[in-house]
């Protein structure tokens, strides 16, 4: 029997406008989750939909469906538009523009309002038709968005906050005007006394024109607000999209081009000349300088480059004049990269806010079905018919779910823009949880604990010969002519060690395979050779036997006589040590797990104080070590790496960490990336999707707590509409104001002292 392949999908992002609630989120799910095999998941915070569909759906599909739920929705601008349009703005839109004139004129009707229903020393003669003047076009117009969505939710059969917000204002209002025409309030020299508790009539009825006008007012002042700080958490992105250049100097012989970025070949070799960005991922081919990666992967000092130097785009140059062969462009560049899964991130939900959203799907109906039920059972039981609906009014506006639908999102937004400018990427919710549990790290070593090329370990002079320096000179001299890894890194450790005293000439060069190199330096005889196996004890007394099985030897001879002994491999990085100590302090057991020969896998192991070992693993093994710790030990498990041989094992395990400067196969496996290569940022990411889970789960808390405080109240009436609308709006800034506490979050104390510490020692 042959099954079908399943039909390839497509994911599509949608700009979604209208949404006020995670009421409204719930609805542009379920409609677009009709369609058949279409996934999606909706930003109330980004205002942006991600859906995941088959490719005979098309997006014009997308966006019609969503129009049919009652939103509005378009497919996002081209980068390069996008970037114009931003270029011309001067940050705010043409929609903020308008919400904030509406709520500046909203204000200057309804303050005086205000003030005169609470002060009944300053109500004047016919104080209440005053206010009803000014309460009308608050009511009308001031009000006019909420009407407007809740008469396209009716619609649609579909009822939100937007709903409970119209009806409220919609009661308030209209029992104002029956009481000033019909009630008697409308008469000279009426006072009415102001109480944050509805109060029983006294023969003329009571006017709510506070609550008409401050009802609307407050949930204005409120989501301008929300708008305002939902910005702030979403700045991290902008500046990482502000680092790309728009124009670039390309090198064409000895001339040089302006040209847009969008135009800009991989192959072509562009200038960067001193305090420019660097236009896109690139190698440099001429010049020596400094680069600063800060906004780019976190890096808190320069880094020096030179010829063969890979460089990012959005880094400074600092230094000197560089030429750059592009070797990446527009979306396959690393800062293209890490925008694109800052993005991804943000769509994302946890556990917690998929149950709140579900809930907020029932809510809103619930709450009208409530309101019904309040002015049914007050009035049945014989309460004044104003009571009755102060009573409902109040149950209307103060049941907002605004706080639910923005408890997940604006933590997310601050938490993942704050891991990338720490330099830490996460793809969603999934991994931050996966983060928070961790029971075990499996860390590959070549080029995640270590740095992944050959560098000069240590070097060893024979007593009374020609001293370090010199042999080494001598050394660099003759490895000018080798194009062996091990020749490479001593040329650049005796370059890097020695800059004051350049590199003799070098002649009757010659090279044996497997034996090393020898030439003339300075009229002497000079070779770089393996030693034979029975010299290098005598050779290496000084020397662990650790230290020398986990390195390469070779042996500097000058006419003859051996001088120094210089040990090559892959050491191990600076940030290693604090990064397993920091694993075992937060409960983290960090196992070895490398394709390298047993010795150098225990040599850097017994460096870093790890216990449990693999070494020469395949990776088919290294994905066996991961389902063993999974399975067999109960053991929730990330795996550190940055090659293709990670790829298997990353993807296996509960959670996959790639080093930024790995394969691009590591990455794409990878539920987290640590951009600058930097292992200690890995403890930076345990404890901020700590905090970040720790604050989703305040807010969801308050989210919920407030309505269930709030609710029963102002059913049994005690609670004024318009102190209910205040109340709902510092219900939805309370949560968005702590969730932009992570936007401040900092690594913790050690990671900055030894960072100190390591400035200092400079």
């Amino acid at each position: 029997m042959s099954t079908e392949p399943a039909p390839a999908l497509v994911t599509t992002d949608l700009t979604v406008g209208g949404m006020t609630c995670a009421a409204c989120v719930r609805r542009v799910e379920k409609k677009l989750a009709k369609l058949d095999g279409v996934t999606v998941t909706v930003n109330l915070a980004t205002g942006r939909a991600r859906v995941s569909h088959p490719a005979e759906i098309l997006p014009e599909e997308l966006v019609a469906t969503v129009e049919k739920a009652g939103y509005t929705a378009a497919l996002p601008e081209p980068v390069e538009k996008r970037q114009r349009k931003d270029d011309q703005d001067d940050g705010e839109t043409e929609d903020a523009r308008q919400e904030r004139d509406r709520l500046l004129i909203t204000a200057l009707l309804a303050v005086p309002v205000l003030v005169l229903s609470m002060v009944p020393a300053w109500q004047f003669r016919n104080w209440q038709w005053f206010c009803f003047v000014l309460a009308a076009p608050v009511a009308v117009w001031g009000s006019w968005p909420f009407h407007v969505r809740a008469a396209r939710g009716l619609r649609h059969s579909t009822a939100t906050m937007d709903t409970l917000v119209s009806l409220g204002v919609v009661a308030s209002f209209s029992w104002s005007a029956y009481a000033l025409f019909l009630g008697g309030a409308g008469e000279r020299g009426m006072r009415m006394p102001f109480s944050l508790l509805p109060s029983a009539s006294d023969g003329v009825a009571h006017i709510y024109l506070e609550a008409a006008v401050g009802v609307p007012l407050f949930v204005l002042a409120g989501r301008f607000l929300e708008a305002r700080a939902r910005h702030g958490t979403g700045a991290a992105l902008r500046s990482l999209a502000q680092l790309a250049t728009k124009e670039v100097a390309v090198r064409e012989g000895s001339a040089e081009r302006l040209v847009r970025i969008e135009e800009l070949r991989v192959g072509q070799v562009f200038v960067v000349r001193p305090g420019e960005r660097v236009a896109t991922d690139g190698e440099v081919v001429e010049g020596s300088s400094a680069v600063d990666l800060s906004l780019v992967t976190g890096e808190s000092e320069p880094v020096e480059v030179h010829p063969g130097s890979a460089v990012i785009g959005g880094a400074v140059n600092v230094g000197g004049l560089l030429l750059v062969r592009a070797t990446a462009v527009g979306a396959e560049t690393q800062l293209a990269r890490i925008t694109r899964l800052v993005t991804e991130a943000q769509a994302g939900k946890a556990k917690a806010q998929r149950l709140a959203d579900a809930v907020a799907g029932v809510f809103v109906p619930v709450v009208l079905a409530l309101a019904v039920t309040v002015l049914g059972f007050w009035l049945g039981a014989g309460a004044d018919p104003q009571a009755a609906i102060t009573a409902c009014v109040a149950v209307l506006v103060v049941a907002c779910p605004c706080a639910l639908g923005l408890a997940t999102p604006t933590a997310l937004m601050a938490a993942t823009g704050r891991g990338a400018q720490l330099g830490v990427l996460v793809k969603g919710p999934q991994a931050l949880e996966g983060l928070q549990h961790l029971d075990a790290v499996v860390l590959d070593k070549t080029g995640t604990l270590t740095s992944g090329h050959m560098s000069v370990a240590r070097v060893t002079a024979v007593p009374d010969g020609l001293g370090k320096e010199a042999a080494l000179r001598l050394a660099g001299a003759v490895e000018q002519g080798s194009e062996h890894p091990l020749g490479r890194a001593i040329v650049s450790y005796v370059r890097r060690t020695l800059p004051s005293r350049p590199l003799p000439d070098l002649s009757d060069f010659s090279a044996g395979a497997g034996r090393g190199v020898r030439g003339r330096v300075e009229g002497r005889l000079v070779e770089v050779v393996t030693p034979d196996e029975e010299l290098l004890p005598a050779l290496a007394e000084a020397l662990s036997a650790a230290e020398t099985a986990a390195h390469t030897p070779v042996l500097v001879k000058v006419d003859g006589v051996a001088e120094a002994l210089i040990e090559v491999g892959d050491v191990v990085r600076p940030g290693s040590y604090r990064a397993v100590h920091r694993l075992r302090r937060l409960g983290v057991q960090p196992v070895l797990a490398t394709g390298d020969r047993e010795a150098p896998a225990r040599a850097v192991a017994a460096a870093l104080g790890i216990d449990e070992v693999h070494a020469r693993c395949t990776p088919e093994g290294k994905a066996e070590l991961v389902r063993e710790l999974r399975e067999e030990q109960g053991y929730r498990v990330a795996v550190v790496g940055d090659g293709v041989n990670d790829a298997a094992a990353l993807a296996g395990a509960d959670l996959g960490i790639a080093m930024g400067t790995g394969t691009d196969a590591a990455i794409g496996a990878a539920d987290v990336t640590l951009v600058r290569g930097d292992i200690e940022a890995l403890g930076d990411a345990v404890l901020l999707a700590r905090r970040t889970l720790g604050t989703i789960r305040v807010n969801l808390v308050w989210a919920f707590g407030y309505n269930v405080v709030t609710v029963p109240l102002a059913m049994v009436g005690l609670l004024n509409p318009m102190v209910a609308a205040a109340a709902m709006s510092v219900s939805s800034l309370l949560v968005v104001g702590n969730s932009l506490r992570l936007r401040a979050w900092q690594p913790s104390t050690a990671r900055k002292q030894a960072t100190s510490t390591s400035r200092g020692g400079r």
